[in-house]
C-alpha cells in the first residue's frame, strides 16, 4: 500500500480547496442569476445563505475528512453508522456523475481560448452559428479525452506533486487573470452604471420569494459545499490544522471571486450595450449558461474598443480564466471517484486509470449531444442537495455536539463553535435542501416541462431525476453492506 501523504502546508490546502469551489459556476451562473433577479437585490439573500448554507455544509465536511480519512462511503458509515454507507455511495455518485459532463465545459473552455488566439473572435463571426457547428461537431469529444487525460495524470501524480502542485500554480494564475480583466472592464465608459447595477438593492425584489431561492441555490451549487470534494481534500491534512478558519477563507474567496466576475461582466454590459445587454442577460442570448459563455460575451468582446487585438486579447484572457476554474474543479471530482474505488479494493494507480477510462466512456453522450448534457446537469445538480442532506443526517445519527467537539473543535488554532452549529446542522440544512429539492421540482413542473413532467426520458422532467436518483439509490441499499465492509476494512 502506498504510503499516507499529507498537503505540505496549509497554503497548498487552501489553495486546493480554492480549487474545488471556484469552477465554471462562478463565471457563466452568477452574474447571469444576478441579472434574473434584481441585480444588487440578489447579492443580499446570496451573502445571508453563504452564512447558513455554505459554510456550515463546508465546515462539517472538512472535519468530516479529517475526522474519518475516509471517502464518501466510509466517512458516512462511521459518522452515521453502517446502515446509511449507501447514502454515502450517493454522495460519491453525485460527484462522479457531474465529473462526467463537466470535463466537456473543461474542453469548452479550452476551445473557446484556441479559438480566441486564432481569430475567430471576431466582429464578423455568427456566435450562434460558431457555437452549433463546434457542438455538433467532435471537437467537444476530443477536448473532453483531452481534459480527463490531463485531470487523471495530474492526480496519478499524488496529492503533493500533483493535486497541490497544480493548484498552486493555477489558482494564482486564475486571479491574476481575472484582476486583469477586472482593470479592463471598470476602465470601460459606462462601466460605473454596471457595477451601481451590481451592487444597488431594491425593497420590491427583496420581498420576492423568487429571488431568496434563487440566491439559496446560487450557494448550493458555487461553493462545492455538500458534493464531497473538500472530504476527500481534508482526508490528507495534519490533525493540527484548522477546520473552521480554513472553510471560512475558502467560503469567502469564493463568493469574491463570484462577485468579481460579476463586476466584469456587468461593466463590460453597460458600458457596450446598456440596458439591451440585461435583456440579453435575462430572455435573450446570455439567459442560458453556455448562451452567455459562448454566443453572447463572445460577441460582446468584439465591441470593445480598441481593434482586433484587443478582442482577441481579452477573450483570450476570459477563457483562459474559464479554463483554469473548470480544470481545478475537475481535478477534485477524479480524485474523489478514484478515492472510492481504491477504498473498495482497487489499487490506487489502477484506480485513477479506471476512473479516467470510466469517466471518458461516460462523458461521450453529454460531448456528443447537448440535451444529454443538460439532462445530466439538471439530475446530478440536483443531488447536490440531498448530498448535502445526507451530511446533515449522517452528523445528527452520530449527535451533533459529539460531532462538534470531537471532529471539528479539535485544532488549539481554530475558531471554536458553539452550540449555535447545532441549529445549523439539525434545522436549516434539513430545511433549506427540502425546500430546495421541492421548488427545483416545481419549476420542472410548471416552466421546464409542465406537459410531461413526469416522464422519465425528457431532459428536464421531474420523472428523469427520479428515476436515476432511484435506481442509483435502489442499488447502493442492496449492495449497501458489501460497500461498507469494503470500505471500512481497506486500511
Amino acid at each position: 500500500m502506498p504510503k499516507k501523504e499529507y498537503f505540505t502546508s496549509r497554503l497548498g490546502f487552501i489553495l486546493s480547496m480554492l480549487g474545488v469551489a471556484i469552477g465554471a459556476g462562478n463565471i457563466w451562473r452568477f452574474s447571469r442569476i444576478v441579472a434574473q433577479n434584481g441585480g444588487g437585490s440578489f447579492i443580499i439573500p446570496w451573502v445571508i445563505f453563504l452564512f447558513i448554507w455554505s459554510i456550515p455544509l463546508l465546515i462539517a465536511e472538512v472535519a468530516m475528512g479529517k475526522f474519518t480519512r475516509k471517502a464518501p462511503i466510509g466517512a458516512l458509515a462511521i459518522v452515521g453508522g453502517k446502515k446509511i454507507g449507501w447514502m454515502g455511495a450517493f454522495v460519491a455518485l453525485v460527484a462522479s456523475g457531474i465529473l462526467f459532463y463537466y470535463s466537456v465545459v473543461v474542453g469548452w473552455g479550452f476551445s473557446y481560448f484556441f479559438y480566441s488566439l486564432t481569430g475567430k473572435i471576431s466582429p464578423s463571426t455568427d456566435f450562434y452559428q460558431l457555437w452549433a457547428n463546434y457542438s455538433q461537431s467532435l471537437l467537444p469529444l476530443i477536448f473532453h479525452a483531452i481534459s480527463i487525460s490531463v485531470g487523471a495524470f495530474i492526480v496519478y501524480k499524488g496529492i503533493v506533486k500533483g493535486i497541490e502542485r497544480s493548484n498552486k500554480i493555477l489558482m494564482p494564475l486564475l486571479f491574476i487573470l481575472i484582476l486583469i480583466i477586472a482593470a479592463r472592464a471598470v476602465t470601460l465608459p459606462g462601466a460605473i452604471k454596471g457595477i451601481e447595477f451590481l451592487f444597488t438593492p431594491h425593497m420590491a425584489d427583496l420581498l420576492n420569494y423568487k429571488v431568496w431561492l434563487e440566491a439559496l441555490t446560487q450557494n448550493a451549487w458555487d461553493t462545492g459545499a455538500g458534493w464531497g470534494l473538500m472530504l476527500v481534500y481534508a482526508c490528507y491534512i495534519h490533525k493540527q490544522e484548522s477546520v473552521t478558519v480554513n472553510s471560512c477563507i475558502t467560503a469567502f474567496s469564493n463568493n469574491a471571486v463570484s462577485l468579481i466576475m460579476g463586476v466584469i461582466i456587468f461593466a463590460a454590459v453597460f458600458a457596450i450595450e446598456q440596458e439591451k445587454g440585461i435583456h440579453a442577460l435575462v430572455s435573450g442570448e446570455g439567459s442560458t449558461n453556455t448562451g452567455l459563455t459562448f454566443i453572447y460575451l463572445p460577441t460582446l468582446f468584439t465591441k470593445l474598443p480598441g481593434g482586433a487585438f484587443i478582442h482577441s486579447s481579452f477573450s483570450a484572457l476570459f477563457f483562459l480564466a474559464f479554463f483554469f476554474a473548470a480544470l481545478s474543479s475537475m481535478i477534485s471530482m477524479v480524485q474523489l471517484t478514484s478515492q472510492v474505488l481504491f477504498e473498495l479494493g482497487v489499487p490506487k494507480k489502477l484506480s485513477i486509470t479506471l476512473t479516467g477510462m470510466i469517466a471518458f466512456i461516460l462523458g461521450v453522450p453529454s460531448a456528443l449531444s447537448i440535451n444529454i448534457f443538460n439532462n445530466q446537469d439538471w439530475v446530478w445538480s440536483l443531488g447536490l442537495l440531498v448530498s448535502g442532506l445526507f451530511f446533515a443526517i449522517a452528523i445528527i445519527r452520530y449527535g451533533v455536539d459529539r460531532y462538534r467537539l470531537e471532529a471539528i473543535n479539535t485544532s488549539p488554532h481554530d475558531f471554536k463553535l458553539g452550540k449555535f452549529y447545532n441549529i445549523f446542522i439539525t434545522i436549516l440544512i434539513p430545511v433549506q435542501a427540502i425546500v430546495l429539492i421541492c421548488w427545483s421540482f416545481y419549476i420542472s413542473i410548471t416552466q421546464l416541462d409542465s406537459a410531461l413532467w413526469w416522464h422519465p426520458f425528457r431532459v428536464f422532467s421531474v420523472g428523469t431525476v427520479i428515476l436515476q436518483w432511484g435506481l442509483s439509490i435502489g442499488v447502493f441499499l442492496i449492495l449497501n453492506k458489501w460497500l461498507v465492509q469494503k470500505t471500512l476494512h481497506r486500511d
